[in-house]
């Protein structure tokens, strides 16, 4: 069983594409998202393989959400314009529909999604997305110095400011390449290049003292302390 979302701020196009889900077999709708905000939600809470996406959106397209993604699912993008075929194959994606989509053709996209093997990794991102006060803001790994969490929060402090979200550490931890960041305390998450000052339990980012886990101690191996 294929796990998808449905992403497109038209109800009547959200409703097609239901019903065609509904009568493939191989198909689960988990939900049916009206932006790319409300997506950005479900997958980070569900186990989503596939997702049909639509292009023109308020506030964020379906072509810059799928570009802040990670670590993407399986898209099939459904949209009224042609213009955008090339940019959206460019992306990897399954395939792309034009509306209004036919079941026939529905049906083939499926048809190709079954086929494809690709062990292919994505290339690295060198930013992430993050929800903060109901919007996405885009932070970039280079600017995120360190992440705090407070309660059912992460607070990321950037170069510029600083954001709090609703996340937690272990996803955050899986979130960003562990090649620029490491876990270091239960608590706190930080970027190598900002370390100014190791020691053997706290390290130093910024103006900020930050405290080693005994734990985590061994993900520092091969930073040189002061």
């Amino acid at each position: 069983m294929i796990n998808c979302i449905v992403v497109d701020d038209e109800p009547l196009a959200q409703e097609i594409l239901e019903k065609y889900i509904r009568s493939v077999p191989q198909l689960s709708l988990v939900r049916k998202c009206n932006n790319a905000l409300e997506a950005f939600d479900i997958l980070q809470s569900a186990q989503i393989e596939l997702m049909f996406l639509d292009i023109k959106m308020p506030s964020l397209n379906g072509i810059d959400f799928l570009k802040a993604l990670k670590n993407p699912p399986q898209v099939i993008f459904t949209t009224a314009y042609a213009e955008f075929a090339i940019t959206g194959f460019e992306l990897d994606a399954v395939d792309y529909l034009l509306k209004p989509v036919t079941f026939e053709r529905f049906e083939k996209s499926i048809q190709k999604l079954l086929r494809i093997h690709s062990t292919e990794k994505p290339a690295e991102r060198t930013y992430s997305y993050f929800k903060v006060s109901g919007k996405l803001v885009k932070i970039y790994h280079a600017d995120l110095m360190y992440a705090q969490s407070v309660k059912d929060y992460i607070l990321l402090k950037t170069i510029q400011g600083s954001h709090l979200t609703h996340m937690t550490m272990k996803y955050l931890s899986e979130l960003l390449p562990q090649s620029v960041f490491v876990r270091v305390h239960r608590s706190f998450l930080v970027n190598k290049t900002c370390i100014d000052l190791l020691e053997k339990a706290k390290l130093r980012v910024g103006d900020v003292m930050v405290p080693i886990g005994e734990n985590y101690r061994m993900n520092l191996d091969g930073l040189k302390e002061s």
